[in-house]
């Protein structure tokens, strides 16, 4: 069903005096947010709603985290859809956690002005053009310690009406826009450090701009340019869910995946006596680039020493990635390697991957 019903349902139904029970229609909507947004998220990110806990909350919302960055509301950066006490708002907002402040700043002012001045740093830590779209202000219309601990502790923020929220495509676009922010304000976040004089916050130098390859994906050939990551984070659980979701897929297609005793390779597809050589990659903050960079050598090494030194003939050779790598397709065709990259209602692929009859 997607973002937009769900949210209109809460926004239409909600009623805190209904309290959090089973049966009461918008509290069931919000426990199955997990389920229900699953097709809709970006890969790799889970979502869980919060009508409250014995009573029902004044201002509902909805959690979506990516598990690298944090699971656990109370700490860490996360985004939330959170919801007005009126229900005429609904705002899509870069939070960081604010229970975990309680033992040591309460719940009232002095949490408030903590988490607006690190919301701040974290803010002039980013690309000024990153911010752009997403500075609003968030009114919860609610005076309660944690609706404003939120309004506080918001880094970016976009505030729908829910009399006219947009479509359901534009939904997931800014979704998806957000996520690529949250990931690169986690970034600034582990680097930042109080100030000397124990006031205020330190945004180191080196963590201002894009990092390496950061936010770096080329619309077309002349785009490319060549460029090394300040460092390389391992995404191993995202990746064996890639894997993992792409398998059974082909298998219904007619192919026989293969994962066991594979080591090194990700995976091998056969069918009627053709091999396909799979490297699978895990696109982050925008970036294709260093995951078709490392499919590729990959692949070629993999070829090189596993098949044709050991006289085990040339496989076909295929990149699987999270998401669309664009123009990169066309590259990888070019050296002979089909492509196939995940989207909201399935795969996708390149020329190759569909002649192959991997995708449609």
């Amino acid at each position: 069903m997607g973002i937009r019903n769900l949210l209109l349902d809460v926004a239409n139904t909600y009623d805190k005096s209904m309290g959090v029970k089973r049966g009461v229609f918008a509290q069931d909507r919000l426990r199955q947010v997990a389920e229900e947004w699953a097709p809709a998220l970006p890969f790799g990110c889970e979502a869980e709603g919060y009508g409250g806990k014995g009573e029902g909350s004044a201002t509902p919302w909805i959690g979506v985290y990516d598990p690298d960055v944090t699971r656990d509301p109370k700490e860490g950066l996360y985004l939330a859809y959170i919801y007005a006490a009126d229900l005429s708002t609904v705002t899509l907002t870069l939070q960081q956690g604010v229970t975990s402040l309680e033992p040591t700043l309460g719940t009232g002012k002095r949490r408030q002005a903590y988490l607006w001045g690190r919301a701040r740093a974290i803010a002039a830590g980013l690309p000024p053009a990153a911010l752009n779209d997403w500075a609003d202000v968030p009114d919860f219309k609610c005076d309660l310690p944690r609706p404003l601990s939120y309004e506080a502790g918001s880094v970016a923020a976009r505030c729908y009406q829910t009399a006219s929220l947009p479509d359901e495509d534009q939904l997931r676009s800014d979704l998806r826009a957000m996520v690529e922010l949250l990931q690169r304000a986690a970034l600034v976040a582990e680097r930042l450090k109080p100030g000397e004089d124990g006031d205020g916050w330190d945004v180191p130098a080196d963590v201002r701009e894009y990092r390496g390859l950061d936010g770096f994906r080329p619309k077309n050939d002349s785009d490319y340019i060549t460029h090394f990551p300040a460092r390389t984070v391992r995404k191993k659980r995202i990746h064996e869910r890639l894997i993992s979701e792409f398998a059974p897929f082909v298998e219904k297609r007619g192919f026989v995946p293969i994962t066991r005793d594979v080591h090194p390779k990700d995976l091998v597809i056969r069918k009627g006596g053709v091999e396909w050589l799979v490297e699978a990659k895990v696109v982050k903050r925008a970036n294709p680039t260093l995951a078709v960079r490392q499919a590729v050598g990959q692949l070629l090494e993999y070829q090189h020493f596993l098949y044709r030194r050991a006289e085990r003939g040339t496989p076909h050779l295929l990149g699987l990635f999270t998401e669309d790598i664009g123009r990169y397709a066309d590259y990888l065709e070019e050296l002979g390697m089909g492509s196939v990259w995940r989207i909201p209602e399935g795969w996708a692929g390149s020329p190759s991957a569909v002649a192959w009859g991997l995708v449609q």
